[in-house]
């Protein structure tokens, strides 16, 4: 895949959005831990960046998918990973499958307001006791008359403060893990006051301050039959076709880690240390090069992978790569950069320090490492696959 000269005006356009509307306000976003989704995703919508790859019956551009990537490749320049990440939640991990598998009426009741950046969606996949193991989640719908009635609660919910949705997996029937499970929109909200069975508890990080997250707890929650997403039954399936548009999301980010690579040079050329600059030692040198070349790698990786995506075909391994390479190597970077840097990379809030923090998450959320070569051993044939 090669970035076209509309992909490039694209990312442009979302690097001047981020540093007018961004950048400026993350040091006071960070410190209350939480950034304002309604406002911030509004101005989005109005340009059209919360619905690249949406169909343009429900106001997106309908371009293909390569183009939702770049601009998550360019968002990756966000000085706050974390308003980042809540970007690529609205766009590319509650909402793909309300996109392909909704019916019309659904789409138009929670997609287009979406897109247009009047609603705030989350994802609700991962539990207290199953998080990387989605078949074990406990959640539960059952069936009333024209109602779901949910109990159960989701954990690690990115925008679970502000949300006004969620795209809720959960059991709407027992026999195998893999076939009893569906998706479902569950308003969070009633006339903008906190939904009658749901209670939200807010959830402290290591990093992605700017980024709310909370657990949400589910008692006797009722939603029409008619809020399911597709079939019932086929939630798994349809999680797990979004989960590669989430694992492209996060790779496409940390492509931008090049940025703490330069911005670390630049500040060695001007630290002397023993009557030179630091930036005249071979070692750092020839890290910076190394770690250089690593990221390179990766974006030969995910644009490989997008390609492939885009053409229809399978890409549960290359995104499963991407993303364990992805997580590895942002922090394999910004803790070199923390090194380099010396005490003042250790200072709270040197922004390589920031990132390393966010960057973090990039090996635990969206499946940790382990369970990317869990897939990916089972892709090779190494193991048994689930039925």
């Amino acid at each position: 895949m090669i970035y076209s000269q509309q992909h490039l005006e694209l990312m442009a356009s979302m690097r001047r959005f981020i540093a007018a509307e961004i950048d400026p306000h993350v040091d006071k976003w960070e410190a209350d831990e939480i950034f304002p989704a309604h406002e911030l995703f509004k101005k989005m919508g109005a340009l059209g960046f919360l619905g690249i790859s949406k169909p343009e019956a429900y106001g997106g551009m309908g371009l293909d998918f390569s183009y939702a990537l770049a601009a998550s490749e360019a968002l990756g320049y966000a000085r706050a990973q974390g308003v980042a990440m809540a970007i690529g939640v609205q766009t590319n991990m509650a909402t793909p499958a309300l996109a392909a598998f909704g019916s019309d009426a659904l789409r138009q009741q929670f997609l287009a307001p979406s897109v247009a950046g009047d609603l705030v969606a989350a994802i609700g996949v991962s539990e207290q006791g199953a998080g990387s193991d989605v078949a074990s989640l406990k959640t539960r719908a059952r069936r009333d008359g024209g109602d779901y009635v949910i109990d159960g609660s989701k954990m690690w919910i990115t925008n679970g403060t502000q949300a006004d949705w969620i795209c809720l997996l959960c059991n709407t029937s027992d026999g195998s893990p893999h076939k009893n499970k569906s998706l479902i929109v569950v308003p969070l909200k009633e006339n903008g006051k906190r939904a009658r069975g749901i209670e939200v508890q807010k959830i402290r990080k290591f990093g992605m301050w700017s980024s709310d997250t909370a657990q949400i707890f589910f008692d006797g929650v009722r939603v029409p039959v008619a809020n399911r997403i597709g079939e019932e039954g086929m939630g798994f399936i349809y999680q797990m076709k979004q989960f590669q548009e989430e694992r492209l999301d996060g790779a496409a980010r940390r492509l931008a880690s090049i940025m703490w690579i330069q911005e670390t040079a630049n500040y060695l050329k001007q630290r002397q240390a023993f009557g030179r600059a630091l930036l005249d030692n071979q070692y750092i040198q020839f890290k910076l090069a190394e770690l250089k070349t690593e990221l390179e790698a990766l974006r030969a990786l995910v644009y490989m992978a997008t390609h492939t995506y885009i053409q229809g075909g399978d890409v549960v391994e290359l995104a499963s790569m991407a993303k364990l390479k992805a997580g590895r190597l942002s922090r394999e970077i910004t803790e070199w950069c923390m090194q380099f840097q010396g005490g003042m990379g250790y200072t709270w809030d040197n922004p390589v320090t920031r990132a390393y923090r966010d960057y973090r998450l990039g090996s635990i959320g969206g499946g940790a490492d382990e369970v990317m070569l869990m897939v990916i051993a089972r892709q090779m044939g190494l193991m048994e696959k689930r039925n």
